[in-house]
């Protein structure tokens, strides 16, 4: 199956669909590093390196089975300055524009959980109409609230009856709960062409904080199993009978992946005396702040972050039991967000992370697009006289 990948950054959902069995026409990324990362570690993609407000998508002729992408996540960000519509960076526009110029079979857009906030619910349902009518084009000069009107207006109307695609009510993962070593949790727009028999749903939970804290202090086959004595505050005894009630009455899932078991095969990068892993370089300066405390290592990491200027202080790094702190290297960053560990990452120390504070895990990104897989697979097509949103 073929795809397009628009606002690749470093690749991680690019490599997530890869590996979910999709071919790449090609990966548009407009930033430098990121794209000498792409070239380096698929040297077979055809990396285009452009703002896609020039691109034509044209060229790339229609009807491809999947467009994919992250828009920049700055408008929406909690960290960011919440302008959405009012930011330049906002290029949900541009994703819509390639859907609508190419008419793929499906699409693929993610971004960061502060967009499913309640100050951007009026804007997330635009972003949801615009994909379902995406040939509804704003007018030059419209307000985007204008052109929400007209959307509404056309789906409560006679156009509903003729949706363009099907989309999915956005939602929101967390990677943890799908074995990824980070507490990280992105919203997903899914749809998929009228004319698709898609059957599609979300994937569905792999494992599961309750579990980990079941084997930590219940079974104690965490500590026990890596030969160390509990770093962390044992929860309380209702808290625990809790826990054990509704593990009694459910399938079992797997426990969240830690941090310490992300990177335990890695040398600690301080007491280094050559570098032999790629990426794996101690950097100093790491120090706390109120707020930005460091990821304790018998947990998922906390959310990687980019950071307007490179890496922010007192992200991306590790609060030791002893209480000191370190840097994670940008392979171990890597690793958290689960990218394959031969991939290198070009640039500099600032720049690498900046490119994996921006990705979205690369086995989140299996899981979602595998479900899109699957079901443009199975998939009838429907006559498009009968094409009816269900």
């Amino acid at each position: 199956m073929k795809s397009l990948e628009i606002f690749a950054g470093a690749g991680g959902l690019a490599l997530g669909t890869e590996q979910a069995g999709f071919e790449h026409v090609a990966v548009i990324e407009w930033n430098l590093d990121a794209c000498a990362t792409l070239r380096r570690n698929r040297p077979g993609w055809d990396v285009v390196q452009a703002d896609v407000r020039t691109i034509q998508y044209s060229q790339w002729g229609t009807n491809l089975d999947l467009i994919a992408g992250g828009p920049p996540c700055q408008p929406f960000s909690i960290g960011g300055r919440h302008k959405a519509w009012d930011d330049n960076r906002d290029m949900f526009p541009e994703a819509i524009r390639a859907v609508r110029e190419i008419r793929p079979k499906a699409f693929v857009f993610e971004n960061v959980r502060g967009l499913a906030r309640e100050k951007f619910t009026t804007y997330r349902e635009y972003i949801q109409l615009q994909l379902t009518y995406p040939s509804l084009v704003r007018k030059s000069n419209e307000e985007w609230d204008a052109h929400l009107i007209r959307l509404e207006k056309h789906h409560t109307g006679t156009g509903g009856r003729n949706p363009e695609y099907k989309v999915i009510p956005p939602r929101v993962l967390n990677a943890a709960d799908y074995g990824v070593p980070q507490k990280r949790e992105r919203i997903f727009f899914v749809g998929f062409r009228a004319d698709i028999n898609a059957n599609f749903s979300f994937p569905t939970q792999t494992h599961s904080s309750e579990e980990l804290t079941y084997q930590k202090w219940v079974a104690k086959t965490y500590w026990e199993a890596r030969g160390i004595q509990p770093t962390q505050v044992r929860p309380s005894e209702k808290m625990l009978e809790r826990i054990v009630r509704n593990r009694e009455q459910c399938t079992h899932l797997k426990p969240w992946v830690t941090l310490r078991d992300c990177i335990s095969d890695l040398p600690d990068p301080r007491f280094q005396t050559t570098v032999e892993i790629e990426n794996h370089i101690f950097q100093s300066g790491a120090r706390p702040y109120p707020g930005h405390s460091g990821s304790v290592l018998d947990e998922p990491s906390k959310t990687l972050k980019a950071g307007a200027h490179g890496v922010p202080g007192g992200e991306n790094m590790i609060a030791y039991p002893d209480g000191t702190y370190r840097y994670l290297t940008v392979r171990e960053s890597a690793k958290v967000q689960t990218f394959p560990d031969e991939i290198v990452f070009e640039g500099s120390w600032s720049e690498a992370m900046r490119q994996l504070g921006n990705a979205v895990p690369v086995i989140l990104a299996q899981h979602v697009t595998s479900q899109v897989a699957t079901a443009l697979y199975n998939a009838n097509v429907i006559p498009l006289e009968n094409s009816r949103c269900l």
